[in-house]
């Protein structure tokens, strides 16, 4: 990559999330998700959430073979993940898409995809879930980050912040759902801010 090593790059990302209020993966949940897929290793990933780029770099850097697609419709945000895609020399394998995820028309995408990684809209999970779980091939893998909300999750409702209990029953609700999903085994790690990852029967 240009005058630049990606551990370089990356240290630049955190410290611009930091300064500008970007959410993305803790270090220990974006660890466990890059040795997760190191052993699955997919050959297409879609990731809804792109943010800055954060994570769709990370993989792409841990995964030498991947091609992701990343749908973000931030515009602002969505215009940073550029310039750090550029900068990465990662652009022949990392597409970022300005767009809402729950409007854009799938079929912009590949007919299938062997991994997913859902970090978009907290609240959304299952919506996500509904509208692309069919581009994901048998034995496929989807993860999904944010799934304690730093705690909030287990807390009894009435303890949670009441602007953000609609989205805590959401996540509950998901939870809930993967659990007992007839085409999938579910299994929620307590690292990072809580990783559910679902494997496709």
């Amino acid at each position: 990559m240009p005058n630049t090593s990606m551990e370089v790059l990356f240290e630049t990302m955190r410290s611009y999330a930091a300064e500008h209020h970007v959410p993305i993966m803790e270090e220990q949940g974006i660890d466990e998700l890059l040795a997760l897929l190191r052993q699955q290793k997919p050959l297409r990933l879609l990731e809804l959430g792109t943010a800055i780029g954060y994570s769709a770099l990370r993989m792409a850097d841990a995964l030498p073979d991947v091609s992701i697609d990343t749908i973000e419709r931030d515009e602002e945000r969505f215009g940073k993940a550029l310039g750090f895609i550029r900068e990465s020399g990662m652009e022949s394998r990392v597409r970022a898409i300005c767009a809402d995820a729950l409007e854009l028309d799938i079929a912009e995408l590949s007919p299938y995809y062997d991994a997913m990684f859902i970090d978009a809209a907290k609240g959304q999970y299952e919506r996500f879930f509904d509208k692309y779980e069919s581009l994901l091939s048998p034995g496929g893998i989807i993860y999904c980050d944010n799934m304690s909300m730093h705690g909030m999750a287990e807390q009894p409702i009435k303890e949670v912040p009441r602007r953000k209990r609609t989205m805590i029953r959401n996540i509950r609700s998901f939870r809930e759902r993967m659990d007992k999903h007839p085409g999938f085994d579910c299994e929620l790690l307590p690292v990072g801010d809580g990783l559910l990852v679902c494997r496709k029967k």
